[in-house]
């Protein structure tokens, strides 16, 4: 029997009548593939959401099977309990320190899954590996989610290749619309992709661990190495250090904010092919490099304000770790600040790619620590509200759904 046909042969009734986790050993369990060029422990956005994806669903007492590239010599995956990890080749991203792409992989895919058929497959990146799962799920006719989780057409602009911003667009439209449904984090960018042409576009929130980053974690030691009395103010910027990010706009506001507080200090966490750039003209910034864990959420609680001038992430899973920090964010007015933040009540949100009123709302900031303090407090509440755990209750029932209806092809 294969994928489809198997699928359809669950107790779908009892799924969407009591639930995925019903009592007894007859709970129905699905085995999801999952196909990423990127995954822990290398540090972005999409693995930090894949990994939360992945980690939902094994407690959800289903199987995953995760495709990914190779990160070193010798990687070949493995097996641990209900967890598979098929290692394929790759290559290191160019620029692009510890990530890499995957080469095409059809036949692998292929022989793996003719012989062990997924319910269901969520593709969450259009590389070469990722068109290899697509074709041969096609071919298998298992049904396909896919995931919009980077702007690639809009990175092109900042690496000299703006030209190709159609053409990249173009394809992307092409890849998703061969899918089933493609996922994206906000209303804003469904609406967005839907006016370009992506069919069927559905909106799956990103969450965020508020045990993990929360404003008890602050460390008083920390902001003393930084050079910081108690009273005075940190900036923060959490993310890779790369052209796309925009760091230029954060640079400036601190610049603007020192100007009235000069004892306030930028500290940016995280790593990039512009760090040394940063290093040799703005020496006084704090540049910390990578952190994760507990030491990362010890970052983000010891600081006050987040700049987070970014206008090309598809949502920006580190506004809402700072939200959860209890940090007042000042970020342009969408994707995650849009979803979550309203201006002047828990955020201060200037119109995107208004980098005067960007500079000017972080300067007035600066000089009203109540307000920051009050922000702060609100955007916390506003986090505690976006847990996981019922995202991926959203996701369960989208792979169920999916599952269930036999793939239509085009």
């Amino acid at each position: 029997m294969n994928a489809a046909g198997r699928a359809s042969s669950l107790n779908w009734d009892r799924i969407f009548t009591q639930g995925s986790h019903a009592d007894g050993d007859e709970a129905p369990r699905l085995h999801i593939a999952v196909v990423t060029e990127t995954y822990p422990p290398e540090i972005n956005g999409v693995a930090h959401t894949l990994h939360h994806m992945v980690q939902g669903m094994l407690a959800r007492g289903h199987q995953v099977h995760l495709i990914r590239p190779r990160q070193y010599r010798g990687d070949v995956g493995g097996e641990q309990g209900p967890l598979r990890e098929q290692a394929t080749a790759g290559l290191p991203v160019p620029g692009y320190k510890g990530l890499h792409f995957g080469l095409p992989a059809r036949g692998a895919i292929l022989d793996v899954w003719h012989e062990h058929p997924p319910d269901v497959i969520y593709v969450a990146t259009e590389g070469p590996l990722g068109g290899s799962a697509v074709a041969a799920a096609r071919h298998l006719k298992i049904p396909v989610i896919s995931g919009f989780h980077t702007n690639f057409h809009s990175y092109s602009r900042y690496y000299g290749v703006g030209f190709l911003e159609p053409a990249i667009g173009h394809f992307l439209r092409r890849f998703h619309n061969r899918t089933r449904c493609t996922l994206v984090p906000t209303e804003s960018l469904r609406t967005q992709l839907t006016a370009q042409g992506y069919r069927n576009c559905k909106v799956l929130a990103r969450g965020v661990d508020t045990a993990l980053f929360n404003p008890t974690r602050r460390d008083p030691a920390l902001r003393r190495d930084w050079g910081l009395e108690d009273a005075d103010p940190a900036v923060i910027h959490v993310g890779r250090l790369a052209a796309e990010k925009n760091l230029s706009l954060a640079v400036e506001a601190f610049r603007a904010m020192q100007s009235h507080q000069p004892r306030a200090r930028f500290i940016l966490v995280g790593d990039g092919p512009e760090a040394a750039e940063l290093r040799r003209l703005h020496p006084d910034l704090i540049l910390v490099g990578t952190r994760t864990g507990e030491d990362l959420a010890r970052h983000y609680a010891s600081g006050d304000i987040f700049l987070f001038p970014s206008t090309s992430d598809t949502f920006g899973n580190v506004v809402l770790e700072a939200m959860a920090s209890g940090l007042a964010v000042v970020a342009f007015d969408y994707a995650a600040p849009r979803e979550h933040l309203r201006h002047g009540e828990s955020g201060l949100l200037p119109p995107l790619n208004d980098r005067d009123r960007f500079v000017g709302l972080a300067r007035e900031l600066i000089t009203d620590p109540a307000r920051i303090r009050g922000l702060g407090e609100q955007a916390r509440v506003v986090a505690e509200s976006v847990d996981w755990r019922c995202i991926h209750d959203r996701l369960e029932a989208l792979f169920f759904e999916c599952a269930q209806e036999r793939s239509t092809w085009d």
